[in-house]
């Protein structure tokens, strides 16, 4: 079984390379183990465009699944978070 910081590591050079610096601010939000897998949610600021510059940077989030054993990426999803004031 690869390690959480392992599992972290491959998390953040998948999303690394998937989108080369197009996003600010990225950090580990949550990890959890499961069934062999591990899930890494990493959280990153989205500055609007210009026709939404009114609310400001947004935080969104992603989860990637890790194969525990092997290290490899297995999937990666969209993680919704409901704005709460």
């Amino acid at each position: 079984m690869i390690s959480v910081k392992e599992a972290v590591r491959k998390a953040a050079e998948y999303f690394e390379d998937l989108y080369h610096g197009q996003f600010k601010n990225v950090l580990l939000e949550e990890v959890e183990q499961s069934d062999g897998y591990w899930h890494v949610t990493l959280g990153y600021d989205i500055v609007p465009d210009v026709f939404s510059q009114l609310s400001g940077i947004r935080r969104r989030f992603k989860v990637f699944k890790i194969d525990g054993e092997t290290g490899e990426v297995v999937s990666m999803k969209i993680r919704e978070v409901e704005h709460v004031e």
